[in-house]
């Protein structure tokens, strides 16, 4: 009885996907259903290490808004979940996939649909690759700042789900403040459009911003009004070698208070530096405790950094090493790019943290990191975007090896009650996803859910969209 009662399930379940299918194949060319179970499977995940996911009942890979919305009135007509992606290069599992549900790719849709040099946008479309916009609107001199590490494959779809950032967020902030306005398809397949292309812009709610860091829980982002700089001359980078991450941290606090404006300022502690120097052979001080990248990209970048690398020398570096030139300055700035490439060779898996704190208290929270690794064990590194004081704790553990993979978790939760702790956040960058579901009802309290558990239902009253991921 047991067994014939699940065949039967089964049976159902082939039934419910073939039913699925066909409805999807009505409005979609064959070539954007994907329902190989080898090949839905590849879709299942992002980056991020225990999250639990599903398999996808099948894989929709749309190229038109049209298609999208076919996809969104077959899934609210069947009540089946639909999970959208990006190039799922997230960290917290937001992309991941949920039992029996349409996975909704939109890699595909990754055309820039307009650049214009006058009112300084973009228009585009989610799975336009964040580089590939960069070097195309550098062409028209201008400048799209939000650059997360991963900006070579990671898309604009995904970094106005989480509400990403980068290593430029301390001088021009983070995705929010360029998104201007959105086309979005809603979970019952009707199109909406939120925001403007107009320089500034008030009229009702501002929705764009509601669909920011959304994880596409509210409806699925289609296209995308961006806001563009000026490129600004090449940056030149410092390097300041700390013999404590204390004094490292006092740095950055004396060229936030002296009102300095660097386009970069990231921090790596010694852990960090060593995984670095193991991978690539840069040849960065092994003596260091954490060190210190600094850039400007002003009209006169040398002076800049000439006043910074004073104040790293009061605040205790025993070496202040500017660059001469770009290639210099790009040269330094690979180490930081390598960090967690690196810091994951230590041990083969990592998890890595996102915990934002104010400035004045990144030397608390480093200090506190380094407690909590000797107390459980283990290798933890700290790269930091420490000039807006987003920290990166990265758990170096075996995931073959259960009780380093137990003591791994517990060191995550214990280094997120330290930020909040210290009157900071869960995420500073990478969403909430499933990683920190847990930790978002501790941050914004039982009200705070209770309010946004609200707009989820006006949005998605039935529960379809990315369901299982931030509350």
């Amino acid at each position: 009885m047991i067994m014939s009662g699940i065949e039967a399930r089964r049976d159902e379940d082939i039934a419910h996907t073939g039913n699925l299918t066909d409805r999807l194949l009505a409005g979609l060319p064959a070539e954007a259903v994907l329902t190989d179970p080898d090949i839905t499977a590849s879709y299942a995940n992002d980056m991020a290490s225990f999250c639990p996911a599903g398999a996808p009942a099948v894989v929709v890979l749309p190229r038109t808004v049209e298609q999208v919305q076919h996809v969104m009135r077959t899934a609210t007509e069947l009540r089946v979940p639909v999970v959208p992606q990006g190039a799922r290069s997230g960290l917290s599992g937001g992309a991941n996939a949920t039992e029996g549900c349409i996975v909704l790719s939109l890699t595909k849709m990754d055309r820039i649909l307009e650049i214009s040099p006058v009112d300084r946008i973009a228009v585009v479309e989610p799975g336009v690759i964040n580089a590939t916009l960069s070097r195309a609107v550098e062409e028209h001199g201008l400048y799209y700042p939000p650059d997360p590490s991963s900006w070579e494959m990671c898309t604009i779809g995904g970094n106005i789900g989480t509400g990403s950032g980068g290593l430029c967020c301390v001088k021009y902030g983070v995705t929010a403040e360029y998104v201007l306005g959105l086309e979005v398809v809603l979970a019952d397949g009707r199109l909406m459009s939120t925001g403007r292309r107009t320089a500034k812009g008030v009229a009702g709610y501002d929705l764009t911003r509601l669909f920011v860091g959304s994880e596409g829980s509210l409806g699925i982002v289609v296209r995308a009004v961006l806001g563009l700089r000026p490129k600004p001359p090449q940056q030149l980078v410092l390097a300041a070698e700390f013999g404590s991450a204390a004094a490292a941290c006092d740095a950055v606090c004396r060229i936030m208070e002296g009102g300095h404006v660097p386009s970069l300022l990231e921090l790596m502690d010694r852990t960090t530096v060593k995984a670095v120097n193991d991978l690539a052979h840069m040849g960065l001080p092994e003596t260091t405790e954490a060190l210190l990248l600094a850039a400007f990209d002003t009209p006169d970048p040398t002076s800049d950094l000439a006043a910074v690398g004073a104040l790293c020398e009061a605040a205790g570096a025993g070496q202040v090493v500017p660059a001469e030139d770009a290639a210099e300055s790009e040269l330094l700035l690979q180490a930081r790019r390598l960090s967690l490439t690196a810091l994951e060779a230590v041990k083969g898996t990592t998890m890595i943290d996102d915990v934002c704190v104010p400035r004045s208290k990144l030397g608390a929270m480093l200090e506190g990191v380094e407690q909590i690794a000797a107390k459980f064990g283990l290798t933890i590194g700290v790269c930091a975007h420490a000039g807006d004081g987003n920290t990166h704790p990265t758990v170096c553990f075996d995931a073959q090896d259960p009780d380093e993979s137990r003591r791994a978790r517990e060191s995550f939760d214990e280094i997120m009650a330290l930020g909040l702790e210290l009157g900071g956040t869960i995420t500073g960058e990478h969403g909430v996803g499933v990683l920190k579901k847990e930790w978002l009802a501790r941050e914004i309290g039982p009200v705070g859910v209770e309010m946004q558990r609200a707009v989820k239902q006006v949005f998605d009253p039935l529960g379809i969209l990315n369901p299982g991921k931030l509350f």
